[in-house]
């Protein structure tokens, strides 16, 4: 195979493919013997050797012999030495942490994220870093400084953002599953786009040490992956409360595959009319229907609801996470640890570095985020934003008051074509039904449900704050369901 390997890993292959199945079944398969580390890795390494020049998911790799040597010692633990990828802005040691932007492009972190050290410390091992938009900025991970990330699905078009790289890499069959971030989809979004399964969990559930902030009170780390016990798997070993994060819940670690079932027996489920508009087409539309119909074959009681507040989240949201970002980003100044552009004074060395370092949809972001924030229009802009927040996120709680958990579709439309929404606001809107779950720190998930135009559309679910059992369970049963 081109490098030496050690007797423990040296059994014949199997005779089928390993990287369709989940990290679930692979680590199954592994702890019973009848794989090694060595049948995964290279099935992944080939997957990316066929696709990843088109597709360009990671930013960073890891070398197969060094994932394979890697795993020596970790048979007992929980992933088995099994590789899992990490968007580029969750910091790491192994790899430099560039969140898709020229300026970091040579920053290596000192420090890992929590959740990063809690997945090797359950003997899960780090394959690469994964594409994204510049900062996390974006829905379709064309706003990279190191070019886009295509969707394996149709390479003319985008895998949703701005966690692309990661979604991508894991419905390429290039990595088994990954780590994003949800700031207002940027987890769920490029999940349904590319066909795969993406969890934001609870604000403050999964500790936010280590993510380089976009938006601090929106920023969440986030599981893709190929199956819902994927998920599931995953936020058992990273959630939990950190000292080092000033908005860790207290919430004790739980395991989130203890409880799936296969029905939704007992659960009512709200459709709102407001995530339902003719504008989604009649196959979406039909597709819906269909849904609805199945979870009520499942046991469950479907119920319209109404979020009328759902057409302000989306431009509350661009204030809010616009004014974080603009604060956020004031310490990308050339003078610590990033590029730094030559110049005569101070101020020119800043303002020159800020202008080569940041691209435009970064720029636009600050620009926005400034002006909410500036003397004279706080109030109307920024304090008018986080009101409505405040008023969204008690629209969800009397909502839950009536239904367990909220249903419809992740985005308004499939995968569109790269280079195809040139107007801002066009892009924005991909994030419609994804916004205001993130608004109000709640848990949602998104999982592969149907196909509209021959590309993968995404159901979501989102539940009250800390209800990810239940909302995993229900998204297992439908999983299961239109698997069948």
């Amino acid at each position: 195979m081109g490098y030496s390997l050690p007797v423990w890993v040296q059994i014949p292959p199997p005779a089928h493919t390993l990287v369709w199945r989940d990290l679930y079944e692979c680590r199954a398969a592994l702890a019973r013997g009848e794989i090694t580390l060595i049948h995964v890795v290279d099935e992944l390494y080939q997957n990316i050797e066929k696709k990843e020049p088109v597709v360009h998911a990671f930013l960073a790799l890891a070398e197969r012999e060094k994932l394979i040597l890697g795993a020596k010692g970790k048979e007992s633990t929980v992933f088995l030495g099994l590789p899992i990828a990490i968007k580029d802005n969750i910091c790491t040691t192994e790899f430099p942490t560039t969140c898709g932007s020229r300026l970091l492009a040579h920053y290596r972190s000192p420090f890992a994220a929590t959740a990063v050290v809690r997945l090797l410390a359950a003997g899960a091992q780090v394959q690469g870093k994964t594409n994204l938009d510049e900062f996390a900025m974006g829905s379709s991970t064309e706003h990279s400084a190191f070019g886009p990330t295509r969707n394996p699905w149709d390479w003319e078009r985008v895998p949703g953002g701005s966690s692309g790289g990661s979604a991508a890499a894991v419905a390429a069959g290039e990595a088994l599953a990954a780590l994003g971030s949800d700031t207002g989809g940027s987890v769920r979004q490029p999940a349904a786009l590319c066909g795969v399964v993406g969890l934001r969990p609870t604000y403050g559930l999964v500790s936010r040490y280590g993510l380089v902030a976009f938006a601090s009170s929106l920023d969440t780390i986030g599981p893709i992956t190929r199956s819902v016990r994927d998920a599931a798997l995953i936020l058992s070993v990273i959630a939990g409360p950190d000292p080092r994060d000033s908005t860790s819940l207290s919430s004790p670690a739980q395991n989130y595959l203890e409880g799936l079932r296969p029905n939704l027996s007992g659960l009512r489920l709200g459709l709102p009319r407001e995530y339902v508009p003719v504008e989604l087409g009649p196959v979406a539309l039909a597709l819906i229907r269909g849904w609805c119909d199945r979870a009520a074959e499942l046991g469950a009681e479907v119920l319209e609801i109404s979020l009328p507040l759902t057409e302000y989240a989306l431009p509350a949201y661009y204030l809010i996470a616009s004014a974080e970002a603009a604060a956020n980003l004031a310490r990308y100044d050339g003078v610590r640890y990033t590029l730094r552009a030559p110049a005569q004074t101070a101020m020119e060395m800043i303002a020159q570095s800020r202008t080569l370092g940041f691209g435009p949809e970064v720029k636009r972001r600050i620009a926005l985020g400034t002006f909410a924030l500036s003397a004279g229009y706080y109030d109307q802009y920024y304090g008018k934003a986080q009101r409505v927040r405040t008023l969204i996120a008690r629209e969800f709680q009397a909502a839950f008051e009536k239904v367990d958990l909220i249903i419809g579709p992740t985005s308004p439309t499939p995968a569109f074509r790269i280079g195809e929404k040139v107007d801002p606001l066009s892009m924005y809107l991909s994030d419609l039904f994804t916004i205001p779950a993130a608004l109000a720190g709640l848990p949602a998930i998104s999982i592969p449900a149907g196909t509209v135009e021959n590309l993968p559309f995404g159901l979501q679910l989102i539940g009250p704050r800390l209800s990810e059992k239940t909302l995993l369970s229900a998204a297992w049963a439908f999983e299961e369901a239109l698997r069948a």
